[in-house]
């Protein structure tokens, strides 16, 4: 038996899913995505009254002048 012949027995035949289904992993990582997604949804949903309390307040603050800024050199 050559190197190439070893080499070519030890690698597993790749499977694909007869049933036109996607494979496990695939599902796993479409689970993870729309899971994340949805955290994210969810998140800002809960938190949109402070979301808009924090873009409140950043529109009301004035912006300092270059006159105002205190630098210690």
């Amino acid at each position: 038996m050559t190197m190439a012949s070893d080499l070519e027995s030890a690698v597993a035949p790749e499977v694909t899913p007869s049933n036109g289904r996607p494979s496990g992993w695939l599902r796993v990582g479409m689970v993870a995505a729309a899971s994340a997604l949805a955290g994210g949804l969810a998140a800002a949903w809960y938190y949109r009254k402070t979301l808009a309390r924090m873009r409140q307040a950043e529109e009301n603050t004035p912006d300092p002048s270059p006159d105002d800024l205190d630098f210690d050199i």
